[in-house]
C-alpha cells in the first residue's frame, strides 16, 4: 500500500514523522546521568542509580480520564501531558520512590502535529522538571477507533527505592497524625460528573465564568494536577504512610495504606473544600457522600506522620507554596476512614 493510500485509509506517515521530529527533541532534554541508549529505539533504557544497596523498581500505569475531553474543546494540548506525569509521580511516591523513566502512549485519530507535539511536549517538560528521562512512547493513529479529534493519553511511570525504606502503611500506628495537602482542583478524577453538572445540565461554556472562583470553566477544570514530590520526598523516609487522593476521594484511597487495627479519623470542619467543588455540589445536588467519593475536595495528598514530623513536614511544603493542614488522625479501631 502506498503513502497515499494509507493516508486515504487514515493513517498520515508523514504527519507522524514530523510529530516525531519535535516530539525527539523535546526527548532529548529529558535525558539524565541515568539515560542510556539513543533516542527513538525500539526500547528505552535506564540505569538503576549507583550506591543502592537493594534496589526496588516501582511501576504504575495511569491516564488522565475525560479530562481530554475539556482540553480537546478548550484547544490545549500540553497541560495534560502535565497532568499525566504529576499524577504518576505522585503514584510512586506515596511508596517513597523518585522517578527514574517514563513511557507515554497516545492514541487518536486525526491530531495534527502541533495537537500531538504539544502533548509530548507536556509530558516531556514535566518530566523534566522532575529530572526524570522520557525513555520512549508510542503514538498511534487509529482512525478507524477514535472518531475525529479524539484522542486517549496514558503513561507508564518507573521509579526506585531502597527496599527498607519503601513504604507500605504497615508503619501507621495510632496516635499518627493526618496532613492534607492542598490540591490546585479536580486534578484528573471527576470529570464525568463534573462534565455532567456543567456542560449538560447547566449548559455553561469554556469561557464562561464559574462562578465563586474568579476563574472561566476551562480554567478552572484544566488546573496542572499538583506533583507533590519535592514537598514530601526530602522528608518521606520518616513517614508512615501517604496516600494520593485520586479515584475513590479520601475514603477510596487513605484506606489503602491503613494496616488492620488502624482507623484514620478525618475531621471535616479542619478544612472547607474550595470553591469549585462547593459549586459543583450545589449545582448537581450532589450528596456529601457522592462528593467524597467521586473528588478530591482540595485535598490531593494525605501523609500519616508521626507527631515530631509534622512541624518539618509543614515547613518544607510551605517553602513551595503548598498549603497543609491537619486533617485528623489515626485511631485505634477496625480498618475504616471515619469522618467525624
Amino acid at each position: 500500500m502506498s503513502d497515499k493510500l494509507y493516508a486515504s485509509a487514515g493513517v498520515d506517515l508523514g504527519a507522524a514523522d514530523a510529530a516525531k521530529e519535535r516530539i525527539a527533541v523535546a526527548v532529548q532534554r529529558t535525558r539524565t546521568e541515568l539515560s542510556v541508549g539513543a533516542v527513538g529505539s525500539f526500547g528505552g533504557m535506564v540505569r538503576v542509580p549507583p550506591g543502592m544497596e537493594r534496589p526496588v523498581l516501582v511501576l504504575s500505569t495511569d491516564g488522565v480520564g475525560t479530562k481530554v475531553l475539556v482540553a480537546r474543546a478548550a484547544n490545549r494540548f500540553d497541560s495534560v501531558g502535565e497532568d499525566l506525569v504529576n499524577h504518576s509521580v505522585n503514584d510512586i511516591l506515596v511508596h517513597g520512590a523518585r522517578p527514574l523513566a517514563f513511557l507515554d502512549y497516545l492514541a487518536s485519530s486525526d491530531l495534527t502535529v502541533e495537537q500531538i507535539a504539544g502533548l509530548v511536549e507536556g509530558v516531556a517538560r514535566a518530566c523534566a522538571a522532575h529530572g526524570m528521562t522520557l525513555a520512549g512512547g508510542e503514538t498511534a493513529q487509529m482512525a478507524d477507533l477514535y472518531r475525529p479529534g479524539e484522542y486517549d493519553l496514558a503513561g507508564t511511570i518507573v521509579g526506585v527505592v531502597e527496599e527498607a525504606d519503601a513504604l507500605h502503611g504497615d508503619r501507621c500506628v495510632p496516635g499518627d497524625v493526618l496532613l492534607a495537602y492542598a490540591s490546585t482542583g479536580l486534578h484528573t478524577n471527576g470529570y464525568t460528573l463534573a462534565r455532567k453538572i456543567l456542560f449538560t445540565e447547566l449548559g455553561l461554556e469554556l469561557d464562561a465564568e464559574l462562578p465563586g472562583t474568579g476563574l472561566s470553566v476551562a480554567d478552572a477544570l484544566l488546573a496542572v494536577h499538583r506533583s507533590y514530590f519535592s514537598a514530601v520526598y526530602p522528608l518521606v523516609k520518616g513517614m508512615h504512610g501517604l496516600a494520593h487522593i485520586t479515584g475513590g476521594g479520601i475514603p477510596g484511597n487513605l484506606i489503602r495504606m491503613l494496616p488492620d487495627g488502624c482507623e484514620a479519623v478525618i475531621e471535616t470542619a479542619s478544612w472547607a473544600p474550595p470553591p469549585l467543588f462547593q459549586f459543583l455540589q450545589r449545582a448537581g445536588a450532589v450528596s456529601a457522600d457522592e462528593m467524597r467519593a467521586v473528588f478530591n475536595l482540595g485535598v490531593g495528598l494525605i501523609a500519616v506522620l508521626p507527631p515530631p514530623l509534622v512541624t518539618a513536614a509543614r515547613a518544607a511544603a510551605q517553602q513551595l507554596h503548598v498549603d497543609t493542614w491537619i486533617i485528623g488522625h489515626v485511631a485505634a479501631g477496625a480498618r475504616s476512614v471515619r469522618f467525624a
